[in-house]
């Protein structure tokens, strides 16, 4: 009757997501408490939902001031001088033009937002592919490589997986450094590739024309809040920030709530306009703050009440034992196409809770499970994924069609998966 009510629960979920019927943060609340209440789990649910949100609450609270510390020390231009050497150093070289651009996203994708990646990185370099002639879909391939790749531990679907299956963060992402280190080589490997084939068919192999130049330009509204003179002091402050949060010996949470301190009093020591960067983010700080203790409410019913345990005794009768230790290994392969048919809520909150509950009972540890997931799903699918806003937003800035732009990126954002998962096997990370 559990495993029932929760398989049940699990496809009205997805049903009401992915149709849109239901925003994910009301579909994570109410449908799991109606199920409860329809499972006879009365005032229980209560009892449940809270050991859901206490258990995301440390998830949530870094991921809100990971948001509001990248954001406070973009505004203030810690980025600014990277952005304008990167864009001199690249010249008009389309050998150097190309992996710029790979090199400028992941450096904009530090937030964990694929929106401000693209916001920023295409406006930079569209024109000077324009000037050129370089294909517009290149430029939209790899700022999407280079923010897929870079599943860093505060991004969005890192953060899912930690709280779907209630491991802490810095466990499932320091076994996957060296892997995303082979996923940047690959990044940049075919970045050059692409732009050398760009290079031959423009004939530009010596360049443009002499007084070439592109420079990035600012807003009037940008100019004003920048601290240019706080450069280096918010580029210590952010090293400092991540290599205590990395090396896990502060908790992340901690690490950003005290970042964001530091930064506002360094680069807005005025209350109004610490005020004015705190709204300014305090949005996307919000809507994803929400979602996580929803997606409590929903993994806290499904794990208290059994329904999750007994979905998964129920899928091991179907699964051969045998083949329990591919589980990771396939998973891998499949999440970056994955992202196609799932987005990342509806996924990290509703399958992969169960897919790791049959691991765990066929021997296999839920967190090679959730680094499995991590190689893809929304991460290098995220860019050509029609359930992200942000896959409708590279190719707008960009200036190409939809469908082209999944067309050619899809197979680079797959390579990138499989090259990923391959070296998870290698290293050990899981076997095959």
């Amino acid at each position: 009757m559990l495993a029932l009510l929760g398989f049940i629960t699990i496809v009205v979920l997805l049903a009401a997501i992915l149709t849109k019927k239901m925003s994910p943060l009301v579909a994570l609340i109410a449908i799991p408490i109606i199920a409860a209440l329809v499972g006879g789990f009365g005032m229980e649910t209560s009892k449940f939902i809270v050991a859901g949100i206490t258990g995301i609450a440390p998830v949530a609270g870094m991921f809100v001031f990971a948001i509001l510390f990248f954001g406070i020390v973009t505004d203030a231009g810690m980025l600014d001088p990277v952005i304008s050497g990167i864009l001199r150093v690249v010249g008009s070289r389309p050998t150097r033009i190309v992996p710029g651009t790979a090199l400028l996203a992941l450096l904009i994708h530090l937030d964990g937002s694929g929106a401000v990646t693209f916001l920023v990185t295409i406006p930079a370099m569209l024109p000077l592919y324009t000037r050129l002639g370089i294909d517009k879909r290149i430029l939209a391939c790899v700022a999407s490589l280079a923010a897929g790749v870079n599943f860093l531990p505060w991004t969005g679907p890192m953060i899912r997986a930690s709280a779907a299956l209630h491991i802490p963060v810095s466990e499932i992402f320091m076994p996957l450094i060296p892997v995303q280190i082979v996923g940047l080589v690959f990044v940049f490997t075919v970045s050059y590739l692409l732009g050398r084939k760009e290079e031959v068919r423009l004939g530009l192999t010596k360049g443009a024309p002499a007084g070439f130049s592109h420079s990035h330009e600012l807003s009037e509204e940008q100019k004003a809040i920048r601290k240019p003179r706080n450069f280096w002091v918010n580029i210590v402050l952010t090293v400092f920030v991540l290599g205590t949060m990395i090396s896990g010996k502060i908790d992340p949470v901690v690490m950003f709530m005290v970042g964001v301190v530091l930064a506002l009093m360094i680069n807005y020591p005025n209350v109004d306009m610490q005020r004015a960067r705190i709204d300014a983010h305090a949005k996307a700080a919000l809507l994803m703050a929400g979602i996580l203790f929803a997606a409590g409410v929903f993994t806290g019913i499904m794990s208290k009440s059994g329904m999750l345990t007994a979905m998964a005794k129920t899928a091991v009768a179907f699964v051969p034992p045998e083949m329990a230790s591919h589980i990771p290994f396939a998973l891998g392969l499949l999440s970056m196409p994955l992202s196609l048919l799932f987005d990342p809520d509806s996924f990290y909150f509703g399958v992969l809770p169960v897919v790791a509950e049959v691991s765990k009972i066929l021997g296999v540890q839920p967190i090679q499970v959730a680094q499995a997931a991590l190689l893809g799903q929304m991460t290098t699918g995220f860019p050509v994924s029609p359930l992200t806003p942000a896959t409708f937003l590279v190719a707008g800035l960009a200036g190409i069609d939809l469908a082209d732009h999944q067309k050619y990126t899809f197979k680079y954002l797959f390579g990138a998966s499989v090259v990923m998962t391959i070296a998870c096997v290698l290293l050990g990370i899981f076997p095959i």
